[in-house]
């Protein structure tokens, strides 16, 4: 036959929408035409493609070549489509079995050998085959991801292993799990923090409730750990949202790093706006949607460019970003956890017990001034951390301090009770769900309002005071909302500057005990 129709897959944000690979050989001067919208990319698959096909011992086709990537207006780019072009042509000039290619479809790169090699975006392909009945073909590069999502897709390392499978010589394997590649990453656990006890609070009520949080305090205080151990605490995946980060995972050209863990994203603060929120042409997601389901922590936060802090604001709200370009508009989830630490003045001390600020009041105001209000407004839970004594350091006592797991038990049983009665967690309750779900009474309203009064909160911040008080009320297993809840959250909601801390006279917060 001159004609063949071959199933391949393309890329587009999350998804992977069919594309149909039609290869027809004519008589005439031998020429390799490619259409379809193809980048540059693609254009140059016709050289990689001749070279495979030759090097596997076929014979490549001294005809006119053209190739048809359709839907013709969808953009096509990578190498994905290699291993369905070579497939095409050698069913189009019939050196391989033509009768049940209908039922596979094909996504890899080739290599001038005819090695296949992984691409991006196998994930999407795998799910978009599920639905259909079609087995998808990918190469042993990409298998771990593939077998992460559906036990029926092929692996390969050659293209004379598909086409031996085609002529049904011999069968390829399916795609298997990398058991050492799946396993859980260590995060570090709690337990190894010694002291900062109303650090560890905070940072239980954010994972029960999906709160955000923002620590400040003098350098080697704990920060950076109390963070890098946060996302051992949050609560277990679920299937659909495994899948989730295992799409946006396989954006990236980091084929060795997919897991089924909740991701835990600390760029250095010399990232740019794009690396943040992500952009390009076509667009690619940025550290907030690769950061998604699980955890983005910045660390010296001032020292970010303020059009990148600034660009976090409608996330943060949203749960999504839309990236618009002329030729494509994309939208990236980003539900992620905002973590964020920072010293409280450029030497760091200000407001320390153990060394005195060596910083003028205006360079302090200049600094703290770095971080605008709208942004503070979005971050639930404020902290203030002091460092740890010198003997408790020296001296560690393991055995007081409780483990990640145990935290995790307790922040799981908060975040079901929640989304049992609302079914969301409270960080994103919203309009009539929070006026029915965490409803005040009259003496827990005043002290709201004595607190929000004093602190000068807006309408967004007592909301968020509210939310958090039922996130308190859920770990301690309360119907509603009491005034010890209110209080507690009020008392999370410092500013970052020790200088404008508050006292309540009412009632003080009960103090955590993770002894």
């Amino acid at each position: 036959m001159s004609l063949a129709t071959i199933k391949s897959r393309a890329l587009s944000a999350l998804s992977a929408p069919a594309v149909t690979v039609e290869v027809h050989l004519s008589q005439g001067l031998p020429a390799f035409m490619l259409v379809g919208l193809p980048e540059t990319s693609v254009k140059e698959a016709k050289e990689r493609v001749r070279s495979a096909i030759i090097n596997s011992h076929f014979d490549f086709p001294a005809c006119r070549i053209t190739i048809n990537l359709a839907p013709a207006d969808l953009p096509k780019d990578g190498g994905r489509y290699d291993l369905a072009i070579a497939i095409g042509i050698l069913a189009a000039s019939e050196q391989i079995n033509t009768s049940e290619l209908d039922h596979y479809e094909f996504v890899g790169e080739l290599g001038l050998a005819g090695n296949l090699l992984p691409v991006n975006g196998v994930v999407q392909a795998a799910l978009a085959s599920k639905g259909s009945a079609a087995q998808l073909i990918i190469a042993k590069g990409n298998e771990h991801e593939a077998a992460l999502v559906s036990e029926s897709s092929l692996k390969a390392e050659h293209l004379l292993e598909v086409t031996a499978h085609i002529n049904k010589r011999k069968a390829l394997q399916p795609a298997q799990i990398n058991n050492e590649q799946a396993e859980r990453v260590h995060q570090g656990d709690f337990s190894e923090v010694q002291g900062q006890h109303q650090a560890k609070r905070a940072l239980t009520i954010a994972a029960a409730g999906k709160h955000n949080v923002i620590f400040s305090g003098p350098p080697g205080c704990g920060k950076s750990m109390l963070a890098e151990r946060f996302a051992s605490i949050l609560p277990s995946l679920s299937r659909d949202q495994q899948l989730e980060i295992l799409s946006i995972q396989s954006l990236t050209k980091n084929n060795s790093q997919h897991s089924l863990n909740r991701p835990f994203r600390s760029p250095h603060h010399s990232a740019s706006n794009v690396a943040i929120v992500g952009g390009g042409n076509p667009p690619q997601p940025g550290e907030i949607t690769l950061a998604h389901l699980g955890v983005l922590f910045l660390d010296e936060l001032p020292e970010y460019p303020r059009g990148v802090l600034e660009s976090l604001r409608e996330p943060l709200e949203n749960g999504k970003v839309c990236i618009s370009r002329s030729g494509a508009q994309v939208e990236f989830p980003a539900r992620f956890q905002l973590l964020a630490a920072m010293n409280p003045c450029p030497c760091g001390y200000f407001g320390s017990t153990q060394q005195a600020c060596r910083c003028t009041p205006d360079a302090v105001r200049r600094y703290q001034q770095r971080l605008s209000g709208p942004l503070l407004d979005r971050v639930d839970l404020h902290l203030q951390l002091q460092a740890t004594p010198i003997q408790q350091i020296i001296t560690p006592n393991t055995t007081t301090e409780q483990s990640s797991a145990s935290i995790r038990e307790h922040v799981e049983q908060a975040q079901a009770i929640a989304l049992q009665r609302q079914n969301t967690t409270n960080a994103e309750l919203k309009g009539l769900k929070l006026l029915q779900h965490a409803a005040l009474n009259k003496a827990c309203s005043d002290i709201l309002e004595s607190g929000a009064t004093r602190l000068q909160l807006s309408a967004r911040a007592i909301q968020k005071i509210i939310k958090v008080s039922r996130t308190i009320a859920d770990l301690d297993n309360a119907n509603d909302i009491r005034e010890e809840h209110i209080l507690e959250a009020l008392s999370f909601r410092q500013q970052t500057a020790p200088s404008q801390q508050i006292s309540y006279s009412l009632k003080q917060p009960p103090s955590a005990n993770y002894s």
